[in-house]
C-alpha cells in the first residue's frame, strides 16, 4: 500500500463531508440564486467525486504521478465552476461564454493527450533542459488554470467596484477569501500534498454554500475588527503574563519559598483584570483606525425631536428631518417624500410620492405606486424600513414592477424608511450610504424608525397647515373670481337694462304709428277683404310688440327703481275675475279648465293697471306650462297682522297642474330674459304648451309684487314632463294702515269657472 490507513480514512471522510453542501444547497435552490446554486452543488459533487478517487487509487498503489495529473485537470474544471458560480450569482450572461472557453479549453487538453496532432515525444531541447510531449497537456491545463484564477479575480473586482448596497458589497468581499483559499488549495494539491489540499477544498465548498445560500452575511469589516481586537488584546496578555512572571522570577527567584506555580496563578489574574479594559479600548482604537461609525443614538434621537417639534412649514421640516440624520450618521444623500392617497374608479388605492425639497436639491419625479404592488403591500403590511439590498436580491421583490423598482434605484439610496400616522402611509425617508462604508445595522434601522416615528407627529402638523394655507390660497382666489364675476355680471345687467330702456323708449313711437295705421286700415270699408286680413294679422303683432315693449319699459323702470305704483283702493275680487274672462279664449284653447274660488277679501291699496299685469303674467304662466286637458286654480286668503305685516295682508294662489320647476330654479325663474329649456326650441306662441316669450313675465310679476312692498315666490316638487307635479305661484300683497275713520271694505266671495 502507497498511503497508510489513517491518510485513507481521512480522504474519505473528506469525500464523503461534502454531501451536506450538496443537501444543503439544493434546499436553498428557490432562493433566488437558482444557476448559482446548481454550480455550488456540481462544485462540491466533483470535489468529491475526485476526492475519494484519489483516496482509492493511493491505498490501491497507483503512482503519484497520476494523481498530480488528475489534480491539475480537476483544479482547473473546479475553478472554471468557481468562475461560473460567480457569474451567475451576479445575474450575468457571461458564465456562459466561461463555459465555453472551459469546454474548449479541455477538448484543446484531451486532443493533445491522445497526441491527434502527432506531436513527437521531445518537442525542444537545448541538450541539458527538453520539452516532453507528455507535459504539454498539464502545462496546458495549468494555464487556463490561471487565467481562471485571474478572470475570477477580475470579476470579483469589477463586481465590488460597481456595487452600489453596502451589503451587497461585503458578500462580495466573502469571495475573496474563496480566491485565496482556492489559490493555496490548489498549489498544495499541485504540490502533491494532499493532506493538507483536500481539508482546505472542502472548506471551500463549505464558504460558497454559505455564501451563496445565506442573504445576510456578518459584516466583514466588523469581524476583522474583532478578529484583531481579540489578537492584539491574546497578544498583550501573552506578554504581560510572560513579563511578570520574568520579573517575579528575577526579584524571588533565589527565595526558597518562592513557587513558580502560585506565582504564575497570581500574575494571571492580575492580567485577567485588564483584559476587558484592553479590549474595549482596543476595540474602539481599531473602529477608529477601520472607519467605524461614531455616533450615539440616543443623543441623536433626543436632538431630533427638539428640533422638528415646532416646525410647522413642510420644506423646512424635510431640510430639517434629513439634515439631522445625514449629519449624525454620516450619511451621503437623504430624501423626504410625502406620500398622497387616492381611490381609484375601480375601488383599487394608489399611494402618490412626492418630493418635498429646498431649491438646492435634487428634484426627483413623482411616482405611484399600487396598493396591491410589491412595494407598497410591503410597507403596509410590515411598516418598517426597506434595505434597497433585499428589494434587489430578494426572490419575494422579484415580481415587482419594474417601473416602481427603477424609480427607487434611481435615487441611489440604501434604506427606505416608511412615516406611519394612525396607521396611515404618510411619509417616506430614504438614505443612500454611509460615508465610512459600512452597512446599516440594526441598531441603525432602529434609530432611523424611531426618527421616522417622531417625524409622523411633525409632518402631520405640517399637513394640516400646508392644507389650510392651500385652502386660503384656493379660497382667496375663489373670492377674486367671484368678485370678477359679479362684476361681470353688474356690468352684463347694467348692459340689459340700458338695451332694455333704449328699446322700449325707441321702439314705442313706431309701434304705435304701426298700430295706428293698422286699426285705421282695417275699420276702412273700401279695403280689398284679403288686404284686411293681412291688416288684421300687422295689427295683431303689432299689439305683441306692443305689449313686449310695454314690459320692457316696466322693468326698465323696475331696474331703475323708477316704478312709481298709482295707489288707489282695489278689489282684487272683480280684477281677478276680468283678468279671467280676458284669458278665457286661450284657457279654452288648450281645452283646460279655470277655476277661480275667492272668499271675502278685504280691498287692497294698489296700482290696478300693474296689478292686472301682473294676475295677466301669472295666469298667461299657468296656461302655457300646463299640459292640454290640465287644471288651473285661483284661491286666496286674508292674512291677519303679523310681524312682517303688521296690518294684515291679501294672499293669492296661482295652482296648476303643470310641469313644475327645478327646486334648483325656484329663484331663477324671476330673473330677466330666464327661459326654461333650450332656447332655440320655444315657440313664440302665447298659448301653446311651453311655448316662449320674451322671459320678462316672472321678473316684471316679482317687480310689481316688490314695488308694493309684498312678495312672490314658487313651490313645486320639481320639473317632470311626464307626471306633471304642478307648480303653486304664491303672492302676498300687504294691507296699509286705515285712516282715521275708515273702514276696511271687503269684497264678497266669488266663484267662476271656465
Amino acid at each position: 500500500m502507497n498511503t497508510s490507513l489513517a491518510q485513507f480514512v481521512l480522504l474519505l471522510l473528506l469525500g464523503a463531508l461534502y454531501l451536506p453542501v450538496v443537501f444543503f444547497v439544493m434546499q436553498r435552490r428557490e432562493d433566488g440564486h437558482g444557476s448559482a446554486i446548481w454550480f455550488v452543488a456540481l462544485y462540491a459533487l466533483l470535489a468529491m467525486v475526485v476526492g475519494i478517487a484519489e483516496a482509492i487509487g493511493r491505498n490501491e498503489g497507483t503512482p503519484a504521478a497520476s494523481f498530480q495529473g488528475l489534480q491539475i485537470y480537476a483544479a482547473l474544471t473546479l475553478i472554471a465552476i468557481l468562475t461560473l458560480t460567480l457569474a451567475a450569482f451576479l445575474k450575468s450572461n457571461a458564465w456562459k461564454m466561461w463555459g465555453a472557453l472551459w469546454a474548449g479549453w479541455m477538448l484543446l487538453a484531451a486532443l493533445i493527450l491522445v497526441n491527434a496532432f502527432n506531436l513527437p515525444d521531445t518537442l525542444w531541447t537545448n541538450g541539458s533542459v527538453s520539452l516532453q510531449r507528455a507535459r504539454l497537456a498539464p502545462a496546458w491545463a495549468v494555464l487556463g488554470w490561471l487565467i481562471f484564477l485571474i478572470g475570477l479575480i477580475v470579476i470579483a473586482a469589477n463586481a465590488n467596484k460597481e456595487a452600489r448596497q453596502q451589503l451587497f458589497r461585503n458578500r462580495l468581499n466573502y469571495w475573496w477569501g474563496i480566491i485565496f483559499l482556492v489559490f493555496v488549495s490548489d498549489i498544495l494539491l499541485f504540490s502533491n500534498v494532499i493532506v493538507a489540499g483536500q481539508p482546505i477544498r472542502l472548506i471551500i465548498a463549505v464558504a460558497l454554500a454559505y455564501v451563496i445560500c445565506t442573504h445576510y452575511l456578518p459584516d466583514l469589516r466588523d469581524v476583522i475588527r474583532k478578529a484583531l481586537a481579540y489578537l492584539l488584546v491574546a497578544l498583550l496578555i501573552t506578554a504581560l503574563y510572560a513579563a511578570g512572571f520574568l520579573l517575579a522570577e528575577s526579584v524571588y527567584g533565589t527565595n526558597p519559598k518562592f513557587n513558580p506555580l502560585i506565582a504564575g496563578a497570581l500574575i494571571a489574574l492580575l492580567v485577567s483584570l485588564f483584559f476587558a479594559p484592553l479590549l474595549a479600548a482596543i476595540s474602539r482604537a481599531l473602529n477608529a483606525w477601520l472607519m467605524g461609525d461614531k455616533y450615539d443614538a440616543n443623543r441623536t434621537i433626543h436632538q431630533y425631536s427638539e428640533s422638528i417639534s415646532k416646525i410647522l412649514e413642510m420644506d423646512k421640516l424635510a431640510n430639517v428631518a434629513v439634515g439631522i440624520i445625514i449629519e449624525a450618521m454620516q450619511i451621503e444623500r437623504g430624501f423626504f417624500f410625502l406620500v398622497d392617497s387616492d381611490r381609484q374608479a375601480d375601488g383599487s388605492k394608489t399611494y402618490k410620492l412626492r418630493q418635498v425639497r429646498s431649491p438646492e436639491e435634487i428634484q426627483m419625479p413623482p411616482v405611484e405606486l399600487s396598493e396591491t404592488g410589491i412595494i407598497a403591500s410591503y410597507f403596509i403590511r410590515e411598516q418598517r424600513p426597506l434595505l434597497q439590498y433585499d428589494l434587489e436580491m430578494l426572490p419575494a421583490f422579484q415580481s415587482g414592477s419594474p417601473t416602481e423598482k427603477n424609480w427607487l434605484a434611481q435615487l441611489q439610496t440604501e434604506v427606505h424608511i416608511p412615516i406611519f400616522a394612525k396607521k396611515q402611509w404618510i411619509g417616506l425617508l430614504t438614505f443612500g450610504k454611509k460615508l465610512s462604508g459600512n452597512r446599516y445595522t440594526k441598531e441603525d434601522l432602529s434609530t432611523l424608525s424611531s426618527h421616522a416615528s417622531q417625524t409622523a407627529v411633525a409632518l402631520e402638523n405640517a399637513r394640516l397647515v400646508e392644507n389650510l394655507m392651500r385652502l386660503n390660497n384656493e379660497l382667496r382666489q375663489a373670492r377674486r373670481a367671484l368678485e370678477k364675476n359679479n362684476r361681470d355680471l353688474e356690468r352684463i345687467d347694467q348692459a340689459k337694462s340700458d338695451f332694455i330702456s333704449i328699446a322700449s323708449h325707441e321702439l314705442r313711437t313706431p309701434l304705435t304709428v304701426i298700430k295706428g295705421y293698422s286699426e285705421m286700415l282695417i275699420e276702412d270699408p273700401n279695403l280689398d277683404p284679403n288686404f284686411k286680413f293681412m291688416m288684421k294679422k300687422i295689427n295683431e303683432g303689432a299689439l305683441r310688440l306692443h305689449e313686449v315693449m310695454d314690459s320692457m319699459f316696466d322693468i326698465a323702470q323696475i331696474d331703475a327703481r323708477a316704478l312709481k305704483p298709482h295707489i288707489q283702493p282695489v278689489e282684487l275680487s272683480l280684477l281677478l275675475h276680468e283678468v279671467c274672462i280676458e284669458q278665457a279664449d286661450a284657457v279654452k284653447e288648450r281645452k283646460q279648465s279655470l277655476l277661480l274660488e275667492l272668499p271675502a277679501l278685504p280691498h287692497v291699496k294698489a296700482d290696478q293697471n300693474l296689478l292686472r299685469k301682473l294676475f295677466h303674467h301669472l295666469l298667461r304662466n299657468a296656461v302655457k306650462f300646463t299640459d292640454n286637458l290640465g287644471k288651473i286654480t285661483i284661491t286666496g286668503r286674508a292674512i291677519p297682522p303679523i310681524i312682517d305685516l303688521p296690518h294684515g295682508g291679501v294672499e293669492i294662489i296661482f295652482s296648476d297642474t303643470g310641469v313644475g320647476v327645478d327646486p334648483n330654479f325656484h329663484e331663477i325663474i324671476f330673473t330677466k330674459f330666464y327661459q326654461p329649456g333650450e332656447l332655440g326650441k320655444h315657440s313664440t306662441s302665447k298659448t301653446r304648451f311651453k311655448g316662449g316669450g320674451a322671459g320678462l313675465g316672472l321678473a316684471l310679476s316679482k317687480g310689481i309684487v316688490e314695488a308694493h312692498g309684498g312678495r312672490i315666490w314658487v313651490e313645486s316638487p320639481g320639473y317632470d314632463e311626464v307626471n306633471f307635479p304642478g307648480s303653486q305661484f304664491h303672492l302676498i300683497l300687504p294691507l296699509n294702515k286705515l285712516e282715521e275713520g275708515e273702514n276696511q271694505k271687503t269684497s264678497a266671495p266669488l266663484t267662476f269657472r271656465i
